[in-house]
């Protein structure tokens, strides 16, 4: 495996932060076509190809509807990265145990990076207020990934350098759409408390952060008497 290595590992962590069942089945499929040496031959058991086909089509449905991606996405913030992680560790486990650990360690890293830039987009697209945008961007992202991984099978090299340049492009819109994203989480937020997902967040009081007894009246102002108008005069 050699050279190989941290370009095939660094390209699948990145395609499997943005959708890790589509580098699955692509990685999978190839192999059980084609029984290519670099790729592992777990990945083309046939539950495994199964279980990543079924996961695809779930994922494809729920990455297009607003919010509820969202969700999903923090859902596989653990998900996404163990799965760059295991087909880095797959990579390099034929060749030396330090292979391995060099290819889990970059396939997981660069999937959790991965996965925080495409959550981070995807909360800024969620702030429009029509659904197509959204429907674009979850196509394109999957379009992407696929092409991607399966350039990297015949050109490793090539496809790494092209998942580091969106990877960098990706942050960088992130960095522009921050204003966004803020907005975005606290839509969100309150979403969460709408449908009980989340804890209401209460308002918290000036002074000693407790939430106001809405019962209990503010106290007068030390330059006002009861009663007085504020605009009159003591």
């Amino acid at each position: 495996m050699g050279a190989e290595l941290i370009p095939m590992a660094f390209t699948t962590g990145w395609g499997s932060g943005i959708n890790a069942y589509a580098v699955v089945l692509v990685l999978g499929l190839a192999d059980k076509i084609f029984n290519l040496s670099q790729i592992p031959n777990a990945l083309a058991r046939t539950d495994v190809l199964i279980g990543a086909g079924i996961l695809f089509a779930v994922e494809m449905l729920a990455d297009k509807i607003p919010y509820v991606d969202s969700v999903w996405d923090s859902v596989h913030t653990v998900v996404r990265p163990a799965v760059g992680a295991t087909i880095g560790y797959l990579i390099g486990h034929d060749t030396a145990s330090l292979d391995a650990a060099v290819g889990a360690a970059t396939g997981g890293v660069t999937a959790l990076i991965s996965h925080g830039i495409k959550a981070g987009l995807r909360a800024a697209v969620n702030t429009s207020p029509e659904p197509a945008s959204n429907v674009l961007v979850s196509t394109t992202e999957d379009v992407t990934v696929t092409g991607v991984t399966a350039l990297a099978i015949a050109h490793p090299w090539l496809a790494a350098t092209i998942a580091f340049v969106l990877l960098a492009l990706g942050a960088f819109l992130v960095y522009k759409l921050a204003g966004r994203i803020r907005r975005y989480k606290r839509r969100y937020d309150a979403w969460g408390e709408r449908i009980g997902i989340s804890a209401p967040s209460g308002r918290r009081g000036p002074a000693t952060g407790a939430a106001p007894d809405p019962g209990t009246a503010p106290p007068p102002r030390p330059d006002v008497r009861p009663g007085q108008p504020f605009d009159q005069e003591t």
